[in-house]
């Protein structure tokens, strides 16, 4: 408590930080967010974590999502954080929480995407998330979104061209794409669609990715999407960096090489910088990667997360999509 002149003593304060009851200071500058996903063993967590995209360095603790989760994906506008899906001990949700991300802390009930599902590929502009796909135990080719700033259900948007699972996504302002996965045969592809994010229905052909990879880490500036890493099926994970152009359509060009050949990442990114982080194949391992999107070439360390953590979500205040 204060004194009676409402001045925190030293020893009050102490003892406010201890019971978690002292307000943090606002996190400032490009956030990066991972959130959820499992450590070795499968075993699903509810961490949520958070990193200086502009620097380099080890994530530090958020808070916790309500429910361990894997198999989740994140998107987000400038203030929000949404984790949309995933799966529990209890089976496929579908569940979407989100975070204030300026202000550490747990995550909070936002609604229910349409189906119960994991592995979706999820983007988002300032104003809408759009998740795509996804499985549980079915295969899907539903797309759903929601108004961030809001709270509530989500809504159907249109579908997929196929049944699209293990597939990841990213966006400019005014365009959603999605690429890589699994088709309804559990064969990994290298299409390539998209959706205009202020429209609603079906998404449309945008080219080729240079592999057919699933579970890829995808982040974007206003202007290139990138797909890095991916299972490349019977649990091979890749180094593979690919590139496009989200304003136009045509086929993925050759970016780099990952650090460490992985699968099962998240991906966010700032405008000018993208980042990998976590996976698994060979193994699960917390390593941190980093690129400038602007340019070409391999990633560069960044940090460490809190743990060997995969199939996590990311999302930032900062991506290309806003």
């Amino acid at each position: 408590m204060p004194s009676y002149s409402g001045v925190w003593t030293l020893t009050a304060q102490y003892q406010a930080v201890g019971a978690g009851n002292w307000p943090s200071p606002p996190l400032v500058g490009d956030i990066g967010i991972f959130a959820g996903g499992e450590t070795t063993g499968g075993t699903e967590i509810n961490v949520i974590q958070y990193i200086y995209i502009a620097t380099t360095g080890n994530s530090t603790d958020f808070g916790d999502l309500s429910v361990a989760t894997t198999n989740i994906t994140g998107s987000s506008s400038s203030t929000r954080g949404l984790f949309n899906g995933g799966e529990t001990a209890g089976g496929f949700v579908n569940t979407i929480e989100y975070i204030t991300i300026a202000s550490i802390g747990n995550a909070t009930d936002f609604g229910d995407l349409t189906i119960a599902r994991g592995y979706i590929g999820s983007c988002s502009n300032s104003t809408r998330s759009i998740t795509s796909g996804g499985y549980a135990g079915a295969r899907y080719n539903v797309i759903d979104y929601v108004t961030i700033a809001s709270t509530g259900n989500a809504t159907d948007f249109g579908d997929t061209s196929f049944l699209w699972w293990g597939l990841s996504g990213c966006a400019s302002t005014t365009r959603g794409v999605i690429g890589g996965g699994l088709n309804n045969t559990f064969t990994t592809v290298n299409n390539i669609e998209y959706v205009t994010i202020a429209s609603t229905g079906d998404s449309t052909d945008f080219g080729d990715l240079l592999v057919a990879l699933a579970t890829w880490a995808a982040f974007s500036s206003s202007t290139r999407g990138v797909f890095a890493g991916g299972d490349a099926g019977g649990g091979l994970g890749n180094n593979t960096i690919n590139y496009i152009t989200i304003a136009s359509t045509g086929n993925a060009t050759d970016f780099g090489d990952l650090v460490t050949t992985t699968a099962d990442s998240a991906g966010t990114s700032s405008a000018t910088r993208g980042i990998i982080a976590g996976g698994d194949y060979p193994g699960y391992t917390n390593v941190i990667q980093y690129v400038t999107i602007a340019t070409t070439g391999n990633s560069t360390d960044f940090g460490d997360l809190l743990a060997a953590t995969a199939r996590l979500a990311g999302c930032s205040n900062a991506h290309g999509g806003l």
